[in-house]
């Protein structure tokens, strides 16, 4: 009651009042912490672009844990390869089931963040030939490019006889 009581004008007591609303506002608008971001791929191996040799395996990172992970590798020849993939983790590590020809290559994933979103991506990556793998050399069973059959000991084309 000593509120209504008071000596203080109204116009002050309002003042009073609303100085302390606008102060509990800055207080919590200052303390309050920024929505968290949505999970995301951190980062992948071969990454977005590379050109390397033939992976053995394919490493997607997450910034968090996911589940239901699904992945696919495509060819040059656009050809489809299904990754065996972990259902769920914040790292999925996938083995490549044969050595991959040089050529463009492209894996595709989906998976459901924690928060109960579905991202996808893909990451595009080109294979170039290892340097260090020696060329097939002809075999003693097989003639050399180079070689070829004498005229004279090539068969003749056979002729219809009358």
């Amino acid at each position: 009651m000593s509120f209504l009581t008071s000596s203080a004008s109204p116009r002050r007591t309002v003042g009073t009042v609303l100085g302390a609303v606008v102060g509990c506002l800055l207080v919590l608008i200052g303390t309050a912490s920024p929505a968290s971001a949505h999970d995301r791929l951190k980062s992948s191996s071969p990454a977005a672009n590379a050109k390397v040799t033939s992976p053995g395996t394919i490493t997607l990172e997450f910034s968090s844990r996911m589940r239901f992970a699904k992945a696919v590798l495509t060819g040059p020849d656009d050809e489809t390869i299904k990754l065996d993939v972990p259902d769920e983790g914040s790292t999925i590590r996938a083995k490549v089931p044969d050595q991959l020809a040089p050529g463009r290559y492209q894996i595709a994933w989906h998976v459901v963040s924690s928060d109960g979103h579905p991202i996808s991506g893909q990451i595009p990556f080109t294979v170039i030939a290892d340097p260090d793998s020696p060329s097939p050399s002809p075999t003693a069973d097989s003639p050399s490019p180079s070689a070829s059959t004498p005229a004279s000991t090539a068969a003749a084309p056979a002729t219809p006889s009358e």
